[in-house]
């Protein structure tokens, strides 16, 4: 028998309330029950998101949720704006354009930040630009981006602001209506603690104005069936939704109630950092230029002279620890090490000692225990429960 631990940025680890939720028996979706129940998530997601905007809430990844966003803002033709910091901005600029867009893009060297003067500049260069797209946390690089810096650009500007926040909500802090988001797009398989399934996306009254305008085909993702069917004391959704992952996202949505949502942010705070400390204590190199906002997860850059293909492979087939590699052109060059959502001390100390080994049993000279010192040194000056 080996025990299993997902030290990954997505998915993760679910709590066992939430895992007791989803063995509850199935209701139907179109009964009063379900009606309370969506009720209740939509005034949760508000309480994580730091909105008053509709909720939008779909059976889907997150990647259908950018989907969704680029399908309800964004014409053929239209000229948008990517600001590109890794592999998840990337999949703006090709969602944009297999939608028919026009797009310019801010290319960026991953494990680097956008720059909210660019996004500026492109801006007052190109006043046609529609709707401004950006990561909040970059899951491929471990970066998060200046969102409010660049909502106050945008705000500006006729243009919308829409924010993919999938790895980063709930885990860093975004304050969705104070930031000038317009759509802002999550999923729950990562810091909201529930398995893949369900996307979600903010949405103010300046993006609802532009989807007004946008004539794009869509049907399952149209924010305009959605937002009507959700209206009103029987909210329901158009279609049939993930019910059972549902009843799970309103229990795990009281757990972050219960723990606060700035206590939330603090112990994703110190287990990053935690982590950061750790690997650095073995010698090895963050690929991101060290962030203390970088809560949902920890890019390390894989040491000269060492097979980074087998980092996570062994890993998970020796010692039932599953960590993310590198994605698209840092594949092989990085592994991640992730830290959102249902994850304590234990976690990272797990982790790291994993690390350790595999490093060693690959021929990087490690000393033992290092990276654990490290990480309890950080433990220790908590005043949070981790």
């Amino acid at each position: 028998m080996q025990k299993r631990f997902l030290i990954t940025p997505g998915p993760t680890p679910v709590p066992p309330e939430v895992l007791s939720a989803l063995s509850e028996p199935v209701i139907h979706h179109r009964a009063p029950r379900f009606t309370e129940i969506l009720t209740q998530v939509v005034a949760g997601m508000k309480y994580v998101y730091q909105t008053e905007n509709d909720i939008m809430v779909y059976a889907a990844s997150g990647t259908g949720a950018m989907e969704a966003a680029v399908v309800n803002v964004v014409n053929p033709g239209d000229h948008v704006l990517v600001a590109s910091v890794g592999n998840f901005g990337e999949r703006w600029k090709k969602l944009n354009a297999t939608w028919g867009a026009e797009v310019t893009a801010l290319d960026y060297a991953w494990g680097t930040k956008a720059e909210p003067a660019d996004i500026a500049k492109a801006l007052a260069a190109d006043p046609a630009i529609k709707a401004v797209f950006v990561q909040h946390s970059e899951t491929s690089t471990g970066v998060v981006n200046d969102v409010k810096a660049i909502g106050e650009i945008v705000a500006g500007t006729p243009a919308i602001l829409v924010v993919d926040a999938i790895s980063g909500l709930g885990a860093s802090d975004l304050k969705t209506d104070e930031w000038k988001v317009d759509v802002c797009v999550a999923g729950s398989q990562k810091a909201l603690m529930v398995p893949p399934g369900l996307a979600y996306a903010a949405v103010s009254e300046k993006a609802w104005a532009v989807i007004a305008e946008c004539r794009t085909p869509r049907f399952y993702f149209d924010f305009v069936a959605m937002r009507k069917k959700m209206t009103g004391d029987s909210a329901q959704t158009p279609y049939t939704p993930a019910v059972s992952l549902m009843v799970a996202q309103n229990v795990a949505i009281d757990l972050i109630r219960e723990e606060g949502l700035q206590n939330v942010f603090e112990r994703h705070r110190v287990l990053g950092k935690a982590a950061r400390e750790g690997v650095k204590a073995l010698g090895l190199e963050l690929f991101a230029v060290e962030d203390p906002e970088a809560n949902s997860v920890t890019a390390v850059k894989v040491p000269e002279g060492v097979d980074g293909g087998k980092i996570g492979k062994i890993a998970r087939d020796k010692y039932g620890v599953w960590l993310a590699g590198g994605q698209g052109a840092v594949k092989g060059k990085i592994f991640r090490f992730g830290h959102c959502g249902y994850f304590g001390h234990s976690d990272i100390v797990v982790g790291l000692s994993t690390v350790e080994m595999v490093l060693a049993e690959l021929g990087y000279d490690v000393r033992f225990g290092a990276s654990v010192g490290a990480a309890e040194q950080v433990f220790m000056t908590s005043t949070v429960l981790l």
